[in-house]
């Protein structure tokens, strides 16, 4: 005999509520609020705890003309917070202002210190007065330091507009080379106020070169530099003997010698 079973059908439970539905959603929000104030009252706590606080700075990288005492004496009163709550970049600032600090990288070393890598400015040339007291980087940047810290005898005297300091070094290292091939070198290079330019050599002797981009500076001064022995040998002198020279003619320049007048030429070639 063969029975016939209906299917259960599944009942619904009915809706509950609307009142029952909100107070329901209200207590889990409580109940969140509730777990997110005391998460972050114990975060707060453990941020607060002693074993948190900066304990130590540790220093790396180029520290040559400055020492962690003396940069720990400058830098520690302005430094505020803990492992958590220091601001970086605020810190990286404070040590760029260290007297030749170029660049400073500040990371957390957990629980309670601080590592700071330094750049040192590399000096290749004075800047400006001496009563200035500022010096040039070899990035061509302009920086306050005492004339008497720098280690480096005989650098170069440079000058000129503040915002073309890359500029008067980038000349400085086209032109200077040429002169050293005769035994001559650059004490002063200036870039003047009317972007003209002005060397002054060793020997004392003044060469001015005009206007223009370092190509065409170089342009002259090479048409200078191979020229110049002939014409020393001419008048039986010696490159050192030049007092003054004028690279601002379109195809020569004027010169004076030790024991001459001023010899103009206007006709020069390599």
């Amino acid at each position: 005999m063969t029975r016939h079973v209906r299917p259960r059908r599944e009942v619904k439970p009915e809706p509950l509520p609307v009142d029952i539905r909100m107070m329901q959603q209200f207590n889990r929000m409580l109940m969140l609020a509730l777990m997110a104030i005391v998460t972050a009252a114990l975060v707060w706590w453990l941020i607060r705890l002693p074993v948190f606080v900066i304990a130590g700075i540790t220093m790396v990288g180029q520290i040559e003309h400055n020492n962690e005492v003396t940069i720990r004496a400058n830098v520690t009163p302005q430094l505020k917070g803990d492992f958590f709550t220091f601001d970086l970049q605020r810190t990286q600032k404070i040590f760029e202002t260290v007297p030749w600090v170029r660049h400073a990288v500040v990371e957390r070393e957990f629980p309670n210190r601080l590592r700071v890598k330094l750049e040192e400015h590399q000096p290749v040339a004075y800047w400006g007065e001496e009563s200035q007291g500022r010096l040039l980087n070899k990035q061509g940047e302009v920086f306050d330091a005492n004339w008497g810290e720098i280690d480096q005898e005989n650098l170069p005297q440079l000058s000129g507009p503040d915002n073309q300091s890359a500029q008067v070094l980038d000349v400085y290292q086209v032109v200077e080379p040429e002169f050293k091939r005769l035994g001559l070198s650059i004490r002063v290079l200036e870039l003047t106020a009317r972007g003209s330019w002005r060397a002054r050599l060793a020997n004392a002797s003044v060469v001015e070169m005009g206007r223009g981009t370092s190509q065409e500076i170089l342009n002259r001064v090479k048409m200078f530099t191979l020229t110049l022995a002939q014409v020393s040998a001419r008048y039986e002198k010696k490159v050192t003997a030049l007092e003054s020279a004028d690279l601002r003619h379109d195809h020569g320049y004027a010169l004076r010698m030790k024991g001459l007048t001023t010899v103009d030429l206007q006709t020069i070639k390599r």
